[in-house]
């Protein structure tokens, strides 16, 4: 009885041990199963980090080549990239790295993402820029364009006020004294003088030119012009005289030997056009206002 107590003993205790035997190889397999998923898991997480940092690297290194955004955030981006990648490729993973590494390729990411918005902007700025070049340049040569025709304005006037200023500074202009003006009415073809405004037909005007002893002979011309009340000028038979923009009353031409010279001519009016008032005698040289006078009708 005893040796078959102590048979069945060594056999419970050889179930016991082999029961335990299994579970430790049972609890080792799965184990191991358990660690080799998360192995492939964690290589499948290095592959598509290393990937993402791979692409990350290749887009900081193309903004770099633009030269397009701060070189400073470039440099830095750079480095922490690749510090990445080389952690990445010698570490040995664990769900805290891979977590840890997760965050700071999502930070790279955001940093990126800010770049390339710094970067769209700078070329966004640029193409105004050029926009703003290409006007100012337009600008700049019509401005130049009208400069030149300024200047060239601006010496053609010089050029003609020094002519103009040389040939006042040489033109002999004649001396005149004592002009006069005076009305006259016709009776039986003869002219008779008169200050009344109502009979007057024809106006006169007369000026001594005095003598010039270094004048032999020389073809004139003087200009009368006769300014009614309200300082209009008034035509001879519905004519006037224009010159350089200027309107006389009558032209009046004679030859000067340089001796004293009294110069007359008259004007034809309507009867009866005249009204009352002060009236003027203006003696043009040349649109030079030589002498002038005023006479009175009523």
């Amino acid at each position: 009885m005893d040796v078959q107590d102590t048979k069945f003993n060594y056999k419970l205790i050889l179930a016991a041990l082999v029961a335990v035997i299994v579970g430790v190889l049972i609890a080792f397999y799965y184990s191991y199963a358990q660690s080799k998923t998360q192995i492939n898991y964690l290589e499948q997480e290095k592959t598509l980090l290393t990937k993402d940092l791979t692409l990350m690297k290749a887009e900081v290194d193309r903004l770099s080549a633009l030269n397009e955004v701060n070189d400073i955030e470039l440099q830095s981006s750079k480095y922490r990239v690749q510090q990445l990648l080389d952690s990445v490729g010698r570490l040995t993973f664990t769900i805290e790295k891979l977590k840890e590494y997760k965050k700071e390729l999502r930070i790279l990411e955001a940093k990126h993402d800010s770049l390339k918005l710094k970067n769209n902007f700078l070329k966004y700025n640029n193409m105004l820029l050029s926009d703003k070049y290409e006007d100012t340049r337009k600008k700049i040569e019509e401005l130049r364009g009208k400069s030149s025709s300024l200047a060239e304005a601006e010496a053609l006037l010089r050029q003609k006020n020094r002519e103009l200023s040389t040939e006042l500074k040489t033109k002999n202009y004649l001396k005149l004294q004592n002009a006069e003006g005076s009305g006259f009415r016709m009776r039986s073809g003869r002219p008779i003088k008169t200050n009344k405004a109502s009979i007057i037909s024809k106006l006169r005007g007369c000026v001594t030119v005095v003598g010039n002893p270094n004048t032999n002979r020389e073809d004139r011309v003087l200009y009368f012009q006769f300014l009614g009340p309200n300082m209009g000028v008034i035509e001879d038979n519905a004519n006037t005289i224009n010159v350089n923009g200027n309107t006389y009353s009558k032209k009046v031409e004679f030859v000067y030997m340089g001796q004293e010279l009294n110069v007359c001519d008259v004007i034809t009016i309507p009867e009866g056009s005249l009204a009352e008032g002060i009236y003027t005698l203006n003696v043009f040289e040349n649109e030079r206002l030589l002498s002038t006078a005023e006479f009175e009708l009523k």
